[in-house]
């Protein structure tokens, strides 16, 4: 098992991104280049989803996938100001 190194940068849309190398398996990249170019994402981008995922299925071990997937696209709508007001009454 060979490592490579992964540079994450500062974005320059002034997100919260810290400047950082991470070695990580050469097999865990490709397979993320390969994901990433199919879902339109950079592979750092898709090793952040799947550490999101992993992360929040780590908190909730009870959750179905399916859910997690739900929520972290309701974040992203969230986030880009695509929710609509719920009227309950």
């Amino acid at each position: 098992m060979h490592g490579a190194t992964v540079d994450l940068y500062t974005p320059e849309d002034g997100s919260d991104m810290a400047t950082a190398s991470v070695r990580l398996d050469q097999e865990l990249i490709a397979r993320a280049i390969i994901t990433a170019k199919a879902l339109s994402r950079t592979a750092p981008k898709q090793i952040e989803h799947w550490a999101k995922i992993g992360e929040m299925m780590e908190e909730n071990p009870d959750l179905p996938y399916a859910f997690v997937k739900r929520a972290i696209i309701a974040k992203g709508e969230r986030e880009a100001g695509k929710l609509e007001s719920y009227d309950f009454g």
